[in-house]
């Protein structure tokens, strides 16, 4: 068979298939294969938690579908999908990241699933997750650690861990993540993927454990930006089940992202760098991250962008740290979610020690009130989001942007050894991803090269409420002319090569 997986589209998949060059069986027994080889041997990147049992059986219905119908069930018709482990399955293992959920199989799926599935898409496996996504490193009292694929002894940052290096390593055609505070576009960054925080609100969380629920949102984890917005075309709308997604009302482009795309997407578009989110150049860490993402900006002007540089949103460091709400909220909105599922309380699991030993955040949380409300700060806080979204919708309009261009994160990713020393924790990592999260803005990280190493580093576009469809037509843009992705070069070692 010529048809290779390595960096497939779905658009590939497809043509491949409706040229009978292809089965779904075949496509999903080429990837089982890959993730036996490379997750679970060879470099052991540990990205997948369970492959899904019923995989096979479920691309054997689509295949019979296709013959005899001669078309497609629906835009993703038998891609193999890789799911954070934060999103329930139905028959599928989910376990949340925690150790306490090891045996615990939902009877429903999420509602985003359910999307998907009607349009096709097949459940590959599950991805691994720090406990309750409550950390930007991938390390799991379920599953173990992440590594990442393009610097073994470096970390797959979090939470989205195993969807990020497991697309980035083609363990699946795309993959579905979640993202808090940055949990989508970090580990994006981190592994030369692309990755999509969309407005808050514009799709369902039903069906996803929570962390902070008003920042709380799913969103792809692609190799290509086309293939993120044929994913948000299926996965945005709403869903009575889940209020927040009456935003769907609000944006005009739902759903029709990806016939919006255009190869010359940066021409005549103007993009504000953000000078303030760089780290200092004094630390070598900061100075490669940055070099990266100056490279990646001259190519965005290069190719037909405007590109006005700097722009500043005023008090950026204080509006950041006054609109977290991760110590006030996330207790409540965990225990909120584990009453759903049974008697265990987060107080039982923290005193039970049932958490990843690199959990610093559930520390912080556990001194958190009962109820948010209980903080004299909540309110102030919450208010304070509101204010630091309209300066930031304030600079994009005073200067007429499309978007603010900035780094995701102002340092490469972490060390195995730095994460085990204590060099970075949650509280004192410096990602930028926290300004959209905190806003509800969207924001999309998108591969800006690689350091002289070969670590990647990722730059993040942030835009207008409702306005991903611009940021897509932005990355498309950058995407056809600089052409950022790159394969990872994965080893296969036998284990009597690693025992030497």
């Amino acid at each position: 068979m010529s048809f290779q997986i390595e960096e497939a589209t779905i658009a590939s998949i497809h043509t491949a298939m409706m040229n009978k060059e292809l089965t779904c069986r075949e496509l999903v027994e080429m990837y089982v294969q890959r993730i036996h080889d490379y997750d679970q041997n060879g470099p052991e990147i540990n990205a997948i938690v369970d492959v899904n049992m019923k995989v096979m059986e479920e691309a054997d219905e689509l295949d019979t579908y296709l013959a005899a119908a001669g078309k497609l069930k629906g835009p993703l018709h038998g891609i193999p999908i890789l799911v954070k482990d934060q999103i329930d399955t139905k028959g599928i293992r989910t376990t949340y990241g925690s150790e306490v959920f090891d045996e615990h199989i939902p009877d429903e799926d999420a509602e985003i699933i359910k999307k998907l599935k009607q349009d096709g898409a097949i459940v590959l496996a599950k991805t691994l997750l720090p406990d309750f996504a409550a950390s930007f490193f991938a390390c799991s009292s379920s599953g173990g650690e992440t590594k990442n694929p393009y610097a073994l002894d470096r970390d797959a940052g979090g939470s989205s861990s195993g969807s990020a290096a497991g697309v980035a390593a083609n363990f699946g055609a795309v993959a579905i993540g979640e993202d808090t505070a940055g949990s989508i576009r970090l580990p994006a960054s981190f592994n030369n993927i692309f990755g999509v925080r969309v407005t808050t609100g514009l799709i369902s969380r039903h069906g996803l454990s929570s962390l902070v629920h008003f920042q709380d949102t799913p969103g792809p984890m692609t190799r290509t930006v086309k293939d993120a917005a044929i994913l948000l075309d299926t996965m945005v709308g709403y869903d009575p089940k889940d209020p927040y997604t009456t935003a769907v009302l609000q944006a005009k482009d739902a759903g029709t992202y990806t016939e919006q795309l255009s190869a010359e997407g940066l021409n005549g578009a103007r993009i504000g760098i953000l000078r303030e989110a760089f780290g200092p150049e004094g630390n070598p860490d900061c100075a490669a991250v940055n070099e990266v993402a100056v490279a990646a900006i001259a190519a965005m002007e290069e190719n037909g962008a405007e590109v006005i540089d700097p722009v500043s949103i005023p008090d950026l460091e204080k509006y950041t740290m006054e609109t977290a709400l991760y110590h006030i909220q996330s207790k409540y909105d965990i225990n909120q979610f584990l009453e759903t599922k049974g008697e265990v309380t987060l107080e039982e699991i923290y005193e039970k020690g049932q958490y990843h030993r690199l959990l610093d955040l559930f520390h912080a949380v556990m001194t958190g009130p009962d109820r948010p409300e209980e903080n004299p700060l909540y309110y102030k806080q919450r208010h304070l989001q509101e204010v630091f979204r309209r300066e930031i919708e304030n600079v994009l309009a005073l200067h007429d942007l499309d978007a603010l261009a900035f780094p995701d994160v102002q340092v490469l990713p972490p060390t195995r050894d730095e994460l085990d020393s204590g060099k970075w924790m949650k509280e004192i990592f410096p990602t930028n991803t926290l300004i959209s999260s905190q806003t509800g803005l969207p924001s999309l990280s998108m591969p800006a090269g690689f350091t002289q190493d070969g670590i990647p580093v990722g730059i993040q576009l942030l835009g207008r409420s409702y306005d991903e469809a611009t940021l897509l037509t932005l990355a498309y843009g950058y995407e056809q002319k600089v052409r950022p992705r790159k394969s990872p070069a994965l080893d296969l070692v036998s284990m009597d090569e690693k025992q030497v």
